[in-house]
C-alpha cells in the first residue's frame, strides 16, 4: 500500500513538473479573479454622473488590465533575455518568424492576467453598466417619461432614481448586464480558440518529436534549477572568502562551513562567459546534435547564434 501511494505521489509530481507553465498561468488567473473580486467590493464606486460614468467604467476595466499586462511583461524572463540580446548582439541572427514568435510568447504570457481581469469584469457587469447606462436610448424603453434624460439614466447604477423609474432601472440594468456577460463569454471563446490554434501550430511546425520536446522542457527546467542553486552557493562562498580577507575571519554557521570546505571557489567567471550564456535562445542543432540552451552551446564550444549549414532553427522558444 505504501509503495502504491509513493508511486502515485511520484506520478503527480512528474505531471505537475511537466505542466509548470499551465499551472503558473492558472495560479495567475486565480489570483486575478480574487483581486477583481476584492476590487469590486472595496474600491469600485460608480460616480453616477453623466460623462464621468463612461470614463470611470472604462478605467475600472482597462487600467488594472494594463497594469497587470505590464507586470506580466516585466516578470517574463524572455523580456530581459530579449533586452540582453539586443544590447549585446542585436537581432540579426533571428529570422522574422523567430522574432515574431518571441514577441508573441512575451505578449501571450503577459496577457493571462489582463484577459482574466477583463473577463471577470464583463461577467460581473458592474463596470459595463456604469459606463453605458447613460447611453441607453430612452425611446427604446416602453413608456419612459419624456421629461427624463441622460442625467437620470446615469444614476441608474446607483439606484438613486425616482420611484416611478424603478422598473426602467431594472430593465436597463438587466439589458446592459446581458450585453456585458455576452461580451465576456465571447472573449472566453475567442481566447480558447486562439490558445487551441497556437498549440496546434506549435506542434505541427516543430521539427522535434513529442518525446524530444518533452525532454527539452525537462532539461531547461533542471538546468535552470541547478544553475540558480549553484550560483547561490558560489556567490555565498565567494562572499565568505572576500569578507574573511577583509576582516581576517568570517562568521559562518555549520552549514556554510561545510559548503566552504566542500566546494572551493578559486575565482569568478569573466564577463564574456556570462554574455555567452545570457540572452534569447532558439533551438539549434550542430552537425545533427541538439543544443538545448546557451549554456549547453557554450559547454560544447559552439560559437555564434546564427543557423549553421549543418543545423536548423526551431522557431519555438525555451520557456
Amino acid at each position: 500500500m505504501a509503495a502504491l501511494i509513493a508511486e502515485n505521489f511520484r506520478f503527480l509530481s512528474l505531471f505537475f513538473k511537466s505542466k509548470d507553465v499551465m499551472i503558473f498561468n492558472g495560479l495567475v488567473a486565480l489570483g486575478t479573479v480574487g483581486s477583481e473580486e476584492l476590487f469590486s467590493v472595496v474600491a469600485f464606486n460608480c460616480p453616477c454622473s453623466p460623462a464621468r460614468n463612461y470614463i470611470y467604467g472604462l478605467a475600472a476595466i482597462g487600467v488594472p488590465a494594463l497594469a497587470l499586462f505590464l507586470i506580466g511583461v516585466i516578470w517574463n524572463n524572455h523580456t530581459w533575455n530579449l533586452v540582453a540580446e539586443c544590447h549585446k548582439r542585436g537581432t540579426k541572427n533571428f529570422s522574422a518568424a523567430a522574432t515574431f514568435l518571441l514577441f508573441g510568447s512575451i505578449m501571450g504570457r503577459a496577457a493571462v492576467a489582463p484577459v482574466t481581469w477583463s473577463v471577470i469584469s464583463l461577467l460581473r457587469g458592474e463596470a459595463y453598466i456604469c459606463a453605458l447606462s447613460e447611453f441607453v436610448r430612452p425611446s427604446s424603453l416602453d413608456k419612459f417619461p419624456a421629461e427624463y434624460g441622460a442625467e437620470v439614466l446615469a444614476r441608474f447604477p446607483c439606484k438613486d432614481v425616482p420611484e416611478n423609474l424603478t422598473k426602467f432601472r431594472d430593465e436597463v440594468t438587466r439589458r446592459l448586464r446581458y450585453e456585458s456577460q455576452l461580451f465576456g463569454w465571447l472573449l472566453i471563446g475567442i481566447v480558447a480558440v486562439l490558445v487551441f490554434l497556437t498549440k496546434c501550430l506549435k506542434h505541427c511546425c516543430s521539427p522535434l518529436s513529442y518525446r524530444q520536446e518533452a525532454y527539452w522542457a525537462q532539461y531547461r527546467s533542471n538546468e535552470d534549477k541547478l544553475f540558480r542553486r549553484t550560483a547561490e552557493v558560489h556567490s555565498r562562498i565567494l562572499a565568505a572568502k572576500n569578507v574573511k580577507q577583509f576582516f581576517g575571519f568570517v562568521a559562518l554557521d555549520k552549514e556554510e562551513k561545510e559548503l566552504v570546505q566542500e566546494f572551493p571557489v578559486e575565482g569568478v567567471q569573466p564577463s564574456p562567459q556570462w554574455n555567452a550564456i545570457t540572452g534569447v535562445y532558439i533551438y539549434r542543432e550542430n552537425k545533427g546534435f541538439p543544443l538545448y540552451s546557451r549554456l549547453h552551446k557554450w559547454a560544447k564550444g559552439v560559437e555564434g547564434n546564427g543557423p549553421s549549414p549543418e543545423g536548423h532553427e526551431m522557431l519555438f522558444l525555451a520557456s
